[in-house]
């Protein structure tokens, strides 16, 4: 008896393709990427997860679900060298913002395509050169030690500037290692520049950050909530104002 194969809609994959570059995404995030209300971006999510794509989690009390990307979905939507993305109580609250940074922007910049941090460390590892990532220094044997952004914004245009590198930040680092990120982002030349996103009580220190790697020309601090909370997702089918303009 032959095996039945199972067939997805071309929605379904492309839904898959784009949590897997991000790790994992929120019902909110996916109802303000496609201006959909939060129970239809639900439904998807639960529909794709039910036909073994994705897989949902509930990690923390009154905030939303996350959703990644099974090994079952990124091998059906063709996403090669990437594992499933594992989230945790730690990391779910880092994830679950970075998810509402990425739709907002990709509504934003229409022209942009907004890649995360595992889609970006997979295409450095296939190239073997850092495309958004920052030099902090270099580890035994010159081999370069990089920071990754949270997001990257990247022209779809291969004749337009340098991506835009996104970072995403809740909790405040210690001094000496935001300063050299900073510095590390300041003297990257291969992004246009660097976008911080930072929760109220992340802002001060990384602004002392910044004026200390005299780093102001290259980094844009910005309050967290400058992008996720001008955009809410739609709860009827006109679609909410998102700052535009790149």
């Amino acid at each position: 008896m032959s095996r039945k194969v199972k067939t997805y809609s071309h929605g379904q994959l492309e839904l898959t393709r784009w949590i897997a570059g991000l790790g994992a995404v929120t019902a909110e995030a996916l109802a303000l990427r496609g201006e959909i209300t939060p129970a239809s971006a639900r439904a998807r999510l639960l529909a794709a997860e039910r036909a073994g794509l994705l897989r949902g989690s509930r990690l923390l009390v009154g905030a939303p679900a996350l959703y990644v990307a099974t090994r079952g979905g990124l091998r059906a939507a063709g996403v090669c060298g990437c594992e499933p993305c594992r989230v945790s109580v730690a990391n779910a609250p880092h994830a679950i913002a970075c998810a509402g940074a990425a739709a907002v922007l990709e509504r934003a910049y229409p022209d942009h395509q907004v890649m995360g941090e595992r889609e970006l460390r997979r295409r450095e590892r296939e190239s073997g050169v850092a495309l958004a990532s920052a030099q902090l220094g270099e580890a035994a044997g010159g081999t370069p030690l990089l920071h990754r952004p949270d997001l990257v914004l990247w022209p779809r245009s291969p004749h337009e500037r340098l991506p835009v590198a996104v970072e995403v930040e809740l909790t405040v680092k210690a001094p000496r290692r935001l300063l050299d990120i900073c510095r590390a982002w300041a003297r990257c030349r291969c992004v246009a520049g660097t976008l911080y996103l930072a929760a109220e009580d992340v802002r001060r220190p990384l602004a002392c950050a910044i004026e200390r790697a005299q780093a102001d020309e290259r980094i844009v601090l910005l309050a967290l909530d400058a992008l996720t909370g001008c955009a809410q997702p739609a709860r009827h089918s006109p679609a909410s104002t998102v700052p535009g303009g790149a």
